[in-house]
């Protein structure tokens, strides 16, 4: 028989004669199934060859599943899987009955000739079971797309298939195993050598602002970034500077095999779920004219001021920067959307804005909102190691920063699950003591009003980047200068050059 041999085939069906309908039997290959399991039985390594990617269920004969999970439960336990060892287990078994019962497992044996071609027999097993599950997601694709309910959304259905076949995708993995240290030496080396020709000698993508940069060396591949803070702290207006100066920066050139070699910057996603694309936009060009965005809002500029608009606009045009601003997405659809620009444009920096107005799947939502949030924060890492570029995911912090008098935010501020820090690279906090010293005004023309305005002076346009987690480099805090007006954060300028102190 074939590689799609049917056990139907062993029957003589003659649809001509019968008037039945012509059919396809989905794709399996017994004799594979058959002789990897006669393989094992015979020497059990031959499992050991196979067990790292092939599992009971993609095994198309039911009996074949439930024989190769006690076989490999046996050598899991030490104890030798063989003929006689699990005749014990499937003694009373009605399906091992009805095609032999025990002297099956021992023809199973005896027609095993070698287990060198055992992984290749797995290899064959999988691929159609994979094949199988392919037929399954487009036959629920076929029923979904001919419901017409009124609340179905046909975008709804390219996502939920999207999802399948990227969750298909990654369980379709062989695994990569053990990896030489040779290799893995090799990409540290080619790393340190891409830093080196950088300007600024970044491992990372530069993010434009020079001790963010010195201190973390750059946005890093595949890490995920958590910058929180309090509300009006500026965390929406840092992410959106480091997005357009990312954009800005891309460079890129198709190298001799036709693939793109990024040089400097990214191709970003912005996923806003608060403010709306136009919102966003408005910040940016307010921030590159130097215009106010509330005058910008409120078309309160004067012809020069339009004038200066325009042109900024027009050199923005082009700007490899692509915002999302549905809002109440899930993270299955977000990762969704952005492995679609992946493939379309390729990716360099995800923004989410913000975490906790992401949504879980069904089944975490009704377990409480810290499930939730573990399974968001599990799935961007795990996107960011996937598209192999940083995910910066804005995080709000718990009202208890309000409670204290030093209003400095530590790891334990963030809200609702302790998998945010466990699961993020890197934690900033944003900080500007110039907002809690506004609201605490004394009356004018007292002691305490010239002290409070003193103090005011000092702070006034500075803000405060804490870094209080990060996996490759120093914590710490960083200063930077803040010009709300502009929503524009640029590099502190000291008067005395003595050196922070880092942990």
């Amino acid at each position: 028989m074939d590689n799609n041999t049917s056990l139907a085939a062993t029957f003589d069906i003659d649809s001509a004669d019968d008037g039945a309908a012509d059919y396809r039997t989905a794709p399996h290959n017994i004799e594979a199934e058959q002789a990897l399991l006669g393989a094992i039985l015979v020497n059990n390594e031959a499992c050991d060859r196979v067990s790292a990617f092939l599992k009971p269920e993609h095994f198309f004969d039911p009996l074949h599943a439930r024989l190769y999970e006690a076989a490999a439960a046996l050598i899991r336990a030490g104890r030798p899987a063989s003929p006689v060892t699990l005749k014990t287990y499937f003694d009373n078994d009605e399906a091992l009955e009805e095609i032999g019962g025990a002297p099956y497992l021992a023809r199973l044996a005896a027609s095993a000739t070698t287990i060198i071609n055992a992984e290749d027999y797995g290899r064959t097993i999988f691929d159609l079971a994979t094949r199988r599950a392919l037929i399954g997601i487009g036959e629920e694709l076929v029923n979904d797309a001919y419901e017409t309910l009124v609340d179905s959304d046909p975008k709804d259905n390219i996502e939920r298939t999207e999802q399948a076949l990227y969750d298909l995708a990654e369980n379709g993995k062989y695994g990569q195993g053990f990896q030489n240290f040779g290799d893995a030496l090799t990409q540290a080396v080619d790393m340190a050598a891409k830093a080196y020709e950088r300007d600024g000698g970044l491992s990372g993508i530069s993010c434009g602002l020079q001790d963010i940069d010195d201190k973390m060396g750059g946005l890093q591949q595949s890490d995920l970034i958590v910058l929180a803070g309090r509300p009006a702290m500026g965390k929406t207006a840092l992410a959106t500077n480091l997005a357009f100066h990312v954009a800005r920066a891309y460079k890129a050139k198709h190298a001799s095999d036709g693939s793109l070699d990024v040089e400097n910057g990214g191709v970003v996603a912005f996923f806003s779920l608060e403010m709306s694309s136009e919102q966003l936009a408005t910040r940016i060009v307010s921030e590159q004219a130097g215009i106010s965005s509330e005058k910008i809002r409120r078309g309160q500029i004067n012809e020069s001021e339009f004038h200066k608009l325009v042109q900024v606009s027009q050199e923005l045009q082009s700007l490899p920067l692509y915002i999302d601003d549905t809002g109440g997405i899930t993270v299955a659809q977000l990762a969704a959307r952005a492995r679609r620009l992946k493939r379309r444009e390729g990716v360099g920096l995800i923004v989410v804005d913000y975490l906790q107005l992401l949504a879980g799947s069904a089944k975490t939502s009704s377990q409480g909102r810290v499930q939730e949030v573990t399974e968001i924060t599990t799935n961007l890492k795990a996107l960011a190691k996937e598209l192999n570029c940083p995910i910066i995911a804005l995080s709000q912090l718990s009202r208890q920063v309000e409670a204290r008098d030093d209003k400095r935010p530590h790891l334990a501020d963030l809200r609702e699950s302790g998998s945010i820090e466990q699961d993020a690279d890197v934690v900033l906090f944003i900080y500007r003591e110039e907002y809690y010293l506004q609201k605490s005004q004394p009356r004018e023309n007292t002691p305490e009003f010239f002290e409070w305005q003193e103090n005011m002076e000092k702070i006034t346009g500075l803000a405060e980047v804490i870094i209080a987690k990060q996996r490759h480099g120093p914590t710490g805090t960083i200063r930077l200068q803040f010009q709300a007006e502009f929503t524009r954060f640029q590099n502190y300028a000291r008067s005395d050059h003595t050196p922070e102190r880092f942990d």
